[in-house]
């Protein structure tokens, strides 16, 4: 520690569990940062300092002598725990630090916190940034895909910092600023929404091949190893064939049959989904994922709806290879309607809370580092190079001519896990969306017959201008029109 408290430092970290501490490994060895350290209590930065001296870490036993040791302007990431720790850190930082210097959230906060934070620390004159990072552990070491909100002014300053640290793909740093104020943790938000469905999608695949085939967790794993070779390029893919690959050393059975089938969950996906309902847009693909966990962790409601009556026979494909390639091409089909349904809600939340968000840059960012990187990201960085407007990311014409190639594989899928009562709410939940996006009519009019019926909430008609209401009595209806225009 500084005897002096001279400035020496950078770049700050304040919060040193797995994620701050690797996210301080990972900025001390990129050059030209020097990294001020602290927590909350000393044994953790004691234990960063002893196990890593090679980092040349500038360590603190309290927040003044943090904000002493770093370079004007003062820049700290918080890596806490989301909630009431952030915004104790926060204000313990604002009382140290002077107007000019950032303070950084780089945790799972909520886009809504971090936009009443950002307007609360504004008003001091010290810039508060809401940055999300994708990449969990691994990725803070050795680089990470980092969404930082906040404004340009921070941004000039801090941007140098979180490119040195990015993942890189294809040359370029997996960082961009995204946007003001809530920006960063909303497309982060999004980010993790998508994340649920992939999972969930490569979870219905596997069991549906499992099912239908007999295949052991071994041999699938080969099969997603194959895929990982073409379009379905990515990281989840990736481990997915390595998770099924693992054997239990106490049991000798395939881990995944050890490991119990209810899935956790730290609610950025819920946050995607309320989100999304309040902003009017369809992410039904991501909700299914969120709720197919709430289903699993339901364990009292299973079991007793276990003698549920289904289907009688036993589900058998006849041709494995080819049920295999259709398995392939309608998670294909469905991961394509989760990027665009994720996309859909980064346009509507851009919209709502006036943030410039470049959806290209976005998917570009996301190509490296994060969760939820793929080979396919690269083409939606060019469907919105294309077409900056674009109103639906599944209309771009790579995406339409790889969802007409598979539409008749992802039907036959849904089709047979129904018949076979094999729960498939992702692939099943983003058909059904995809249809409904094309269909020439929808029947939305009965509803709103039906709500004009009990509570005279009016409707429009295709054949006239203005607002009507039908007075429902017996037989006799009459049209009023509540608009100017008859």
């Amino acid at each position: 520690m500084s005897e002096s408290g001279a400035a020496q430092a950078n770049i700050g970290v304040v919060g040193l569990a797995v994620m701050g501490s690797n996210l301080a490994r990972n900025l001390a060895s990129r050059e030209g940062n020097t990294v001020a350290v602290y927590n909350r209590t000393w044994e953790r930065t004691d234990t960063l300092i002893t196990e890593h001296p090679e980092a040349g870490f500038v360590p603190s036993k309290t927040i003044g002598e943090f904000a002493a040791s770093l370079a004007k302007p003062r820049t700290a990431i918080i890596m806490v725990q989301a909630g009431r720790g952030t915004d104790a850190v926060i204000d313990q930082l604002v009382e140290a630090f002077e107007p000019g210097d950032i303070i950084v959230d780089g945790g799972n906060a909520l886009f809504t916190d971090t936009i009443r934070r950002e307007k609360a620390v504004r008003e001091t004159g010290i810039n508060f940034v809401g940055a999300g990072i994708s990449g969990g552990e691994e990725g803070a070491l050795n680089g990470p895909s980092i969404m930082p909100g906040g404004s340009k002014e921070a941004w000039q300053t801090l941007g140098p910092i979180l490119k040195s640290i990015a993942a890189i793909a294809e040359g370029e740093p997996c960082v961009t600023h995204v946007g003001t104020d809530g920006a960063g943790h909303f497309v982060k938000m999004v980010h993790n929404g998508i994340e649920y469905a992939d999972m969930q999608l490569i979870a219905e695949a596997y069991d549906l091949i499992r099912r239908g085939t007999g295949k052991s967790p071994a041999e699938i794993a080969d099969v997603f190893a194959e895929w990982n070779k073409g379009e379905l390029e990515s990281y989840l893919i990736e481990i997915t064939a390595e998770v099924l690959r693992q054997v239990d050393a106490e049991t000798g059975k395939p881990l995944v049959d050890v490991i119990l089938d209810q899935a956790g969950a730290k609610g950025t996906g819920a946050w995607t989904v309320q989100t999304a309902l309040d902003l009017g847009v369809p992410v039904s693909g991501i909700a299914e994922a969120v709720f197919a966990r709430s289903l699993s962790s339901k364990p009292a409601q299973r079991a007793a709806a276990a003698e549920l009556p289904g289907p009688d026979t036993e589900f058998t494909v006849e041709d494995t290879e080819a049920f295999i390639e259709d398995v392939r091409q309608a998670l294909y089909a469905s991961k394509i309607i989760a990027y665009s349904q994720g996309f859909d809600e980064i346009v509507a939340g851009a919209e709502q809370y006036g943030w410039d968000i470049k959806k290209g840059d976005i998917a570009s960012i996301w190509r490296g580092g994060c969760i939820i990187r793929a080979q396919f990201l690269n083409r939606i960085t060019e469907a919105y190079a294309a077409e900056p407007g674009l109103v639906a990311l599944v209309t771009a014409p790579y995406f339409r001519d790889a969802v007409t190639t598979a539409q008749a594989a992802w039907r036959r899928v849904v089709i047979a896990a129904a018949e076979a009562g094999i729960p498939s709410p992702a692939f099943s939940s983003s058909l059904a969306y995809y249809d409904g996006l094309r269909a020439d009519r929808l029947p939305a009019s009965v509803i709103q017959g039906q709500r004009d019926f009990f509570g005279a909430h009016t409707y429009k008609r295709v054949d006239k201008e203005g607002t009507f209401h039908t007075l429902w009595s017996g037989d006799r209806t009459e049209i009023e029109s509540a608009g100017s225009s008859h």
